[in-house]
């Protein structure tokens, strides 16, 4: 099973924008029970788009600065990223079907 990288603010743009394919990254933090949830959902889809998609996880609570930047207010937020630029934002909880179809349209 694919596990998605932990990135931080100081790997953010390197590991993330500087991606040469689509990048899922679960803004989230470990006292956030949807984050929690959603968890096992993201490793599913890290399986499914292997080599197609990368995923990351990065903790809001140790990097502020970037979870500022893409004005993450609510986690879990997911924000899929394609040639350096955000182009899916998914606030809450969601079901597996519905974040296949915005890794789809990234894709796409």
């Amino acid at each position: 099973m694919s596990e998605p990288t932990a990135v931080n603010d100081a790997n953010f743009d390197q590991t993330v924008l500087k991606a040469d394919i689509p990048v899922l990254v679960d803004f989230w933090a470990a006292w956030c029970a949807p984050c929690r949830m959603v968890a096992p959902v993201v490793e599913e889809l890290a399986t499914e788009y292997e080599g197609r998609v990368n995923f990351a996880k990065l903790d809001v609570d140790q990097n502020p600065k970037t979870a500022s930047k893409y004005s993450v207010m609510s986690i879990p937020t997911l924000i899929i990223f394609k040639n350096g630029e955000p182009v899916s934002h998914v606030v809450g909880f969601r079901p597996k079907a519905e974040l296949k179809q915005s890794l789809d349209a990234a894709l796409g």
